[in-house]
């Protein structure tokens, strides 16, 4: 057992220790699968439950889901053939955090401890870092992710996780001959990438913050997001800003996972994932949607950066 103090860990993962947290829904969804097809991920297999699953599905669809079963078994096929070549990779930091209007202003790094034998620690980050946001303009809420956070006003501090997540780009980047394994390899590795997540956020609740020691959940609740708190990701509906790579890049420093952004704060390897870690009991998933021109200049200030390179930014929020 290893014990890391400092508030920021880097965790790695052996592909059989997050296969368990994958969203296979998602991966079919990727292929253009219905959800019907893809519920073939929660049948046991043997010959017997797998051939029960086809004679479910009426004649004219059980090509589809044989081809459903097929895609399945390559899928696992190759995530186990790379198991113990590859890996996935998360780094988490937890902020002594406050809402502040739309910004989140991060403080000094909690002080906490790691158990985990796979976590590193490293080292504090300097008090006075302002984290901006965007809030929704219609509809009856109007939420931003810093009200989930005590005000500054109220003289109490709460708590605030970043996160990035990776997988080794040996996933995708193996001796694929065509383009079927090719995107085979692309779109698991997404899904790990996201499973790295799930299993990271656990371990966060669990252990690392620690806000949830007595959770009992399956994996497939944890799925169904019934965990306390949320984990809205950059680039997703509520943070539709990707240039909040960059500022999460300077305080987790993505390259310890290997992780690169593009000019437009996209991440390299494509199967990586961002964001933010909120314990609120009653947070919850939001659109920000269409912003007016009065939020997008007080954004642009908010962030130092010029009207126009924001635009570019939030060009799909911009009525």
């Amino acid at each position: 057992m290893r014990e890391g103090t400092g508030g920021i860990w880097t965790l790695h993962y052996e592909l059989h220790e997050v296969e368990p947290y994958v969203n296979w829904l998602y991966f079919f969804n990727a292929w253009g699968f219905p959800a019907r097809y893809g519920n073939v991920a929660r049948i046991h297999d043997c010959t017997s439950c797998r051939a029960q699953w086809l004679a479910s599905f009426p004649d004219a669809e059980k090509p589809k889901a044989q081809e459903a079963m097929k895609l399945y078994d390559d899928a696992l096929a190759l995530l186990h053939n790379l198991d113990g070549q590859a890996q996935t990779h998360a780094i988490v930091g937890l902020y002594e955090a406050n809402g502040e209007g739309e910004d989140i202003l991060l403080k000094q790094m909690s002080d906490v401890k790691c158990q985990m034998s796979n976590a590193k620690g490293r080292g504090k980050v300097s008090n006075g870092i302002r984290l901006p946001l965007l809030r929704q303009q219609h509809g009856e809420t109007c939420l931003c992710w810093a009200d989930f956070l005590p005000p500054v006003e109220s003289g109490q501090t709460g708590t605030v996780g970043l996160f990035v997540t990776s997988v080794d780009e040996k996933m995708i980047n193996s001796e694929h001959t065509d383009d079927y394994h090719l995107m085979l390899a692309q779109t698991l590795a997404d899904r790990l990438a996201e499973a790295t997540a799930e299993r990271m956020h656990e371990e966060v609740r669990k252990e690392l913050w620690g806000y949830a020691k007595d959770e009992r959940l399956t994996i497939e609740e944890m799925l169904q997001e019934k965990y306390v708190g949320r984990r809205p990701a950059v680039g997703y509906p509520s943070l539709p800003d990707q240039s909040l790579n960059f500022l999460i890049d300077e305080l987790l420093d993505m390259k310890g996972i290997g992780v690169s952004l593009t000019e437009s704060g996209a991440m390299r390897p494509h199967a990586s994932t961002s964001g933010l870690i909120i314990s609120h009991p009653q947070a919850r998933h939001f659109a920000i949607g269409h912003i007016g021109e009065d939020q997008l200049k007080d954004y642009a200030l908010r962030r130092g950066m010029p009207e126009n390179r924001i635009r570019e930014f939030l060009a799909s929020n911009i009525a």
